[in-house]
């Protein structure tokens, strides 16, 4: 069978593999209110209003969730842009990262 191979070109053996995913985990705390946290994942993680209320209440209810999944520096620049935020409205919100199974 003829190769499919041009001049100039070589098969390197190698595979591309996905770049892998993230999850957000916003955390719950006594000091972020409700309000700001459903701000947050409507401004930051595009929620509907609908939807950022039903994640507020599960990280409320169970103490964290996750609020996205993304590719490593987009996943990093949203938790920075939270904290961000976050500290600058006096409240102490925790998110963190970790890799998607």
């Amino acid at each position: 069978m003829p190769s499919t191979q041009t001049k100039g070109q070589r098969q390197t053996g190698f595979k591309l593999k996905e770049p892998s995913r993230y999850n957000v985990i916003m955390h719950n705390d006594d000091k972020t209110t409700m309000d700001f946290v459903v701000m947050v994942l409507q401004r930051i993680f595009h929620k509907s209003a609908d939807d950022a209320e039903i994640v507020m209440l599960k990280i409320h209810n169970e103490g964290a969730a996750v609020v996205g999944t993304y590719y490593k520096d987009i996943a990093e620049t949203k938790v920075r842009l939270t904290h961000s935020l976050a500290r600058q409205n006096g409240f102490p919100l925790l998110l963190t990262i970790e890799e998607d199974q």
